[in-house]
């Protein structure tokens, strides 16, 4: 498949797969719109503190595995390492602005990390264990995942370089930017923009 095709596909791909709401399936099952409850973010965070651990499980699961698959056709059928990062970031867009929920979705966090354990998996590794250590000092998972993610562009530049480091603060700034239109939204959401995962 020529570059640009895949190009093509592989976000298309990816927004699709980002598309799919799962912590809105997840709460539909349970008659809960997590849209409208907690801090109106559909992904793990709210899902957790709404339904439970237990029941956020899969929202957790699949929030990752929408990125970790978009990376996974991005990397397959592009020739060029980018062109896994394009459909990562398309995930995330998807996951943000679901076409399959009425492009009302969540922060993209999660999507983000499924996508860089595929695309630096070295790094990610690095970056879960230091997620896995602040989470145990300080019992607080929201602490953790900020360390492992804000961590993991540090350390990816050691093991990937600058390159493959600025696609990662690429993707990231998709969630910067998810982050602060959810803090525009309202005085609920400002205060509560800076939640944990989704």
């Amino acid at each position: 498949m020529s570059t640009p095709a895949a190009v093509v596909v592989s976000m298309l791909v990816g927004y699709l797969l980002g598309s799919i709401p799962v912590a809105v399936l997840v709460g539909r099952r349970r008659s809960v719109d997590l849209r409208a409850v907690g801090d109106r973010n559909p992904g793990y965070w709210n899902a957790k503190e709404q339904l439970g651990r237990r029941a956020a499980v899969p929202v957790f699961v699949g929030d990752a595995l929408k990125g970790a698959l978009a990376a996974l056709v991005g990397s397959a059928l592009g020739d060029a390492w980018w062109v896994g990062y394009l459909a990562a970031a398309a995930a995330m867009v998807g996951h943000a602005y679901p076409v399959f929920a009425g492009f009302r979705g969540g922060r993209s966090v999660l999507t983000f990390v499924g996508a860089v354990v595929v695309l630096s998996p070295v790094a990610a590794l690095v970056a879960v264990g230091l997620c896995l250590v602040t989470w145990l000092l300080t019992r607080s998972f929201a602490w953790g995942a900020r360390v492992g993610v804000f961590g993991f562009p540090l350390i990816q530049l050691v093991v990937d370089g600058p390159y493959r480091t600025a696609a990662t603060g690429a993707l990231m700034c998709i969630i910067g930017l998810r982050f602060a239109l959810a803090g525009r939204s309202g005085p609920a959401s400002a205060a509560q923009g800076a939640a944990p995962p989704g």
